[in-house]
Formats: C-alpha cells, structure tokens, sequence
C-alpha cells in the first residue's frame, strides 16, 4: 500500500513575505496582526492574494479589491508581492523535501506531492514522519505548512486542507465517511462553481450525498465530469507521484487578460479566439488533436485544468471551442480569471484514418461540418496572402 503526502505551504505569499521581512530586521510579523499581501490598488492586481488570520477575522477575503478590505479594517498592513522571492523559498523547500525522498510531485510553487512508502521503515507511522518534516520545515525556514496523509494523491490533498495552520492530518479510505463525506461538496477536489450549481439542483450538498448517488444519474448532468466527481466522492485518485511531467506533444495557446473575465460569456469570448489560433495551428502543422485541455489562473495566481479525451480527432475551430467551453464550465469556481488556455495533445496526422463505429456520430456523413471545414479552408488562404487581421468572422468584429 503507498503512502502519499501532500505538503501545502500554510498561506505563501504571506508566510514567505513576513520570514523575510523578519530576517531583514523587521519587528512585525504580518501573520500576527491584520495584514495582507496585495498590489497597488490603481493597477490590476489591486486584490487581495493572500491574508494573515487576525486579517480574516474582519472578513477580509482572498481575491477582493485591497480598498475594500481597507473598509472593513482601515489599520490594515499591506505588502506588495514578490514572486522572484516566492520563487527562491518554493525551490529551497522542494530541496529540503527531496533530501527525504526523490519521488516527488510539485503541482504549484507552494505545494507538493511525496511517495513516502519508502521512507515508513524509519518511522512508527505515517504521522511521525510527516511530523517531523512538518517541523523541520519551520525550524529551518520559518513558515509553516500542512500536511494530508493517505493511500492516493486525492485523499492526501483534501486532508491537508483539513484544519490549518500547521497541522498534519490524516485521510485514509476507512475514514472517509466520518471526516469527508460530511463536507460540502464545494470543498471535493474538482467540483467548479457550475458543477456545485447543477448538483445543488439534484439535491447534493454535502460530499457523501454524491458519494451514494447513481454516477450513470451524474452522467447525464454533468458527463463524464460527473462519474470523476462521483469517484473522488467515493476517495478514488491517482496513487502514482510522477517526479518529472510527461511530456506532451501538442499545440496550444494561451493568453493573459489585461482585465480579469467576471462572466462565463466574457470567458466563451476569448476562448474562442484560442480555440481558433489552436485549430488553425493543427491545420498548419496537418494535425489532428485527439485531447483538449482547458487552464485557468484566477485573480489570486492559483491554476486549475482540465482535460478531456475526445470521441475522434479534430482541428476545427468550432469543435476546438465547443469542447474547450464544456471544460471550462466543469472547471470554474466562479472567482474572476487572470489567464485562459486551450491545449491540444494526442496529436494524429490529419489523414490518418480513424476506427469507428456505426454508433459513433462520426460515422455519417455531415454537411456543416464539412461547409465548415472549407470555410477555415478558405479564410486561411486569404491570412496567408494578406496577412493576419485581413480577415475574421462576423462574431469576432470589436465594434
């Protein structure tokens, strides 16, 4: 049986922001007063990204404007971010951690997955060890972190999201029903805002109430997403740490918005917009993709994707977009997006003959699809011989 960690840095931005602040001579320690780590409050990234504990007490919310967290708490401590210096401390905790083992998965810059199966030999549990990184790490480096424990990466991370700061807790598959299961489904792994919206309407609210629910029931509203939410309900996840990530041939694209998306119609926009740079690279390269994945990184810097195995290849615009719009519903917490992204792997040649059957859609013939397909044809010919934005769709007109 493995035994996974997930290692989460208690508040990063804060944490790492007040040990150098402190090691620089600083008296104050912005985890112990109402403070914040924010932007200038007349540029973009005037929000709050990360906040001390006494900070949360006002009501001050990650991801809120800084001047409305000034309201609730005009003596509020405010620093400015600094990503090159998260940058240092997220590489001198991964090293630290790698002194423990090699078999390690880091995800984002202030957490982490650990295969300690190995390591078991040298301690009396599972929660000794991680007890003992736990404070390693803050006697070394000064912040704290939190640890989950469990049999896969699943159960791990939503064990490290139990009580916080600076705690280990444990999320084995026979406690899933006591400390899980309870939960609202918000907090599983994966279940976005629209999910969460489709499943209150079928009367789920809590994890063990999709847990006991009929996946094929799922299925039908919310696809394939639905039977992975049933299974994550059900503690069912990858148990495999991958140290190095596989490489994925493909084409993608992604862009930074110089103004946070609010809606899903402002999202659909420019994904469309990359579902057609995406297609239109395939058609160049004479590819064909046969998985889609959707990114996105909210106002906060945290990412999230999603990816799908399609039915049959493509490199149409139209499909592009429809698939990655579907991802994206399944994806999206509700929160204010930063960047979007749509790639495509799995990549086939264009002429390469696919398996089908006579139940496949695929299988007859479709006369939009392919008036489609020489309509991209077309509009290529005319970019390459007169460039770019001589030409776009009626849609896609900035009045």
């Amino acid at each position: 049986m493995s035994v996974i960690f997930h290692i989460d840095v208690n508040s990063a931005y804060l944490s790492w922001t007040a040990v150098e602040e402190l090691k620089n001579g600083k008296k104050r320690d912005l985890r112990t007063i109402p403070a914040i780590i924010g932007g200038d409050q007349k540029s973009r990234h005037g929000v709050v990204l990360a906040k001390s504990i006494p900070a949360k007490k006002y009501g001050i919310r990650t991801g809120e404007p800084v001047v409305n967290a000034f309201r609730k708490c005009p003596k509020l401590v405010m620093a400015s971010p600094d990503h090159k210096l998260y940058s240092q401390y997220s590489k001198r905790l991964m090293e630290f951690l790698r002194s423990y083992t090699p078999v390690i998965e880091q995800v984002s810059v202030d957490e982490c997955y650990m295969d300690f199966t190995e390591n078991l030999k040298d301690y009396h549990s599972p929660v000794e060890g991680a007890m003992e990184i736990k404070n390693e790490v803050y006697r070394r480096f000064g912040f704290t972190v939190n640890v989950g424990i469990s049999t896969n990466k699943l159960l791990a991370k939503m064990a490290s999201d139990f009580e916080k700061p600076n705690k280990v807790h444990t999320l084995f598959p026979e406690e899933i029903q006591i400390k899980m299961w309870p939960l609202p489904v918000s907090e599983l792994y994966m279940a976005g805002h629209s999910s969460v919206e489709t499943l209150g309407k079928l009367g789920i609210f809590t994890i063990g109430e999709l847990a006991v629910m009929d996946p094929k029931l799922l299925e039908l509203h919310l696809k394939s997403h639905g039977r992975r939410l049933w299974e994550f309900a059900n503690g069912i996840g990858a148990s495999v740490v991958e140290t190095e990530q596989a490489e994925a041939k493909g084409i993608g694209n992604s862009v930074t918005l110089s103004k946070d998306a609010l809606t899903e119609e402002e999202a659909r926009e420019v994904l469309k917009g990359l579902a057609a740079s995406v297609g239109r690279r395939l058609r160049a390269a004479g590819q064909k993709a046969k998985m889609l994945s959707v990114e996105i990184k909210y106002h906060n810097f945290e990412t999230a994707s999603h990816q799908k195995q399609l039915t049959s290849g493509t490199n149409q615009d139209e499909e592009i977009c429809g698939e990655a719009v579907m991802l994206f519903q399944e994806l999206w917490n509700g929160k204010p997006i930063r960047l979007l992204g749509i790639r495509s792997s799995k990549l086939a040649e264009e002429g390469e003959p696919e398996q089908l059957t006579i139940f496949d859609p695929q299988f007859q013939f479709d006369p939009m699809k392919e008036k489609k397909k020489r309509i991209n044809q077309a509009l290529e010919k005319v970019r390459r011989k007169y460039g770019e934005g001589i030409v776009t769709r009626g849609i896609e007109i900035d009045l």
